[in-house]
């Protein structure tokens, strides 16, 4: 129920702390750098790093199976929508195709598709449990380490149980074919038993980690000690500064 690919490359054998700070500090250069050809830059640098690390092919699948309608509804939104009085560059009946709602839409559409995909990178080459322990080597409190891995974790989970509980009612005699309305009149068969699931596995997930001592004040004993180096340390170093800069240069307008 995760996203993770398993591999053997250099990104997956980097320590799971580098990732995350890596992906964290792509987003803020894409937010706090204006220029549209920032935030694409950065993108071909996240599609490097899936190609490096062996798993462009489902990269590519997930996105354009999850965003690229997204993508196109924002620029529907914003083309035909956007307020303002700029250059008119095409006329549908009363509505306008303005220059300036579709530069505005390709912005924000490369902002989020940088944000969504730095994500999907650390998901895609980094196991949540093994993240989790990185965290909590590095001095993270267990429960903000759960929080982040479980976060990270819940549209993979989802995906994963309403396909199980479609199966089941399809087994069950339901059927889910058909045009918009009859799909819209099976949702609640399916939407039910998704959210009720959800509530009892977040209750079997507590009465476990209270069985195994989660929330105890001692320090705990590593099963598995996550590998790091000095040049990874230093390289982490060096995306904060760059995070910094960006956010920095955002603050003086130097790309406005």
């Amino acid at each position: 129920m995760t996203f993770y690919q398993f591999g053997e490359s250099r990104v997956h054998r980097l320590n799971p702390i580098t990732k995350l700070v890596f992906a964290i500090v792509v987003i803020i250069a894409a937010f706090a750098i204006n220029p549209i050809w920032f935030s694409a830059l950065l993108w071909v640098v996240l599609v490097a790093a899936v190609a490096v690390a062996g798993v462009l092919g489902r990269f590519c699948s997930v996105t354009l199976k999850f965003f690229v309608p997204f993508l196109l509804l924002i620029f529907l939104a914003q083309g035909l929508f956007y307020p303002g009085e700029g250059p008119v560059i095409a006329h549908l009946g009363p509505l306008e195709v303005q220059q300036d709602g579709l530069l505005f839409a390709t912005q924000t559409g490369l902002r989020l598709l940088v944000l969504v995909d730095a994500f999907l990178f650390l998901l895609l080459t980094t196991h949540p449990g093994t993240l989790m322990t990185a965290l909590v080597q590095r001095g993270l409190p267990p429960n903000i380490s759960y929080v982040v891995s479980a976060t990270l974790q819940i549209i993979p989970t989802f995906r994963a149980r309403a396909q199980l509980i479609r199966q089941a009612q399809q087994a069950r005699g339901l059927a889910l074919d058909g045009g918009p309305l009859r799909r819209a009149r099976t949702l609640l068969p399916l939407v039910g038993p998704l959210v009720l699931g959800a509530f009892t596995d977040v209750e079997e997930r507590a009465i476990a980690m209270e069985a195994r001592a989660f929330g105890a004040p001692t320090r705990r004993t590593n099963f598995e000690v996550i590998a790091d180096t000095n040049g990874q340390r230093v390289g982490r170093w060096a995306l904060w500064i760059c995070a910094v800069a960006a956010l920095a240069a955002n603050a003086l307008g130097v790309f406005s």
